[in-house]
């Protein structure tokens, strides 16, 4: 088998999870050590990256982007950082970050990892098919979806706590109390994360729930 891939870019299918679309680089070529995607604007003005905080999310990553074509604008911090084709902008965890396509066909790669840890893929890409159902607050449907996306891939680790969280919302309590606790089980992260995870409102008082809340 050769250790090797090539593939371009417009090869891999370009997903949505209801807010920017992209091209799941990391999972498309099975890459483990490290995230890495791609996004692109199909009309100058066109979001490139949802604006989020990297400090408020569990693994802190670092990224770092590369502005492969046409020309970007960065919101960091709320300071505007004009990026034409071949600029990298390396952003910490805790900058509120965004970007925007300033002409048609801006394409963008985000790499990211965290400082001092293995990186982990836990798959959002695959759960962000999904994520419109969850935005529509069709809770059940997305829990039906996302076992099957399970079933696909087994390997990922978020849609499994996603999973329990539209369990949750949706009454299925001791569903939702299974797929938490193999999910912290498999990541030990999620159960912080789900000590303070309001989608886990409806089963809080339950003593299963409490019980994997305690290391």
């Amino acid at each position: 088998m050769a250790g090797f891939t090539a593939v371009r870019l417009d090869e891999i299918e370009e997903f949505s999870d209801g807010r920017c679309p992209w091209r799941p680089v990391r999972h498309h070529l099975g890459i483990k050590s490290f995230g890495i995607n791609a996004w692109t604007a199909r009309e100058a003005g066109d979001r490139l990256i949802n604006e989020h905080d990297e400090g408020e999310t569990e693994d802190h990553q670092e990224e770092l982007y590369f502005v492969q074509d046409g020309r970007a604008r960065f919101e960091l911090d709320g300071e505007s950082v004009d990026a034409p084709a071949g600029t990298f902008v390396h952003v910490q965890p805790g900058v509120k970050r965004t970007a925007f396509g300033e002409e048609a066909g801006t394409t963008l790669l985000a790499i990211g990892a965290t400082l001092g840890k293995p990186y982990v893929a836990v798959g959002w890409e695959v759960w962000a098919q999904v994520n419109p159902l969850y935005e529509a607050r069709r809770y059940a449907e997305a829990a039906d979806r996302a076992l099957e996306v399970l079933a696909e891939h087994p390997e990922y680790v978020a849609p499994l706590y996603n999973l329990a969280c539209c369990e949750s919302l949706a009454g299925r309590t001791d569903d939702a109390l299974e797929h938490l606790r193999r999910a912290i089980e498999a990541w030990e992260p999620f159960r912080e994360l789900a000590a303070k995870d309001s989608d886990f409102d409806p089963i809080r008082d339950e003593p299963g729930f409490k019980s994997l809340l305690e290391k």
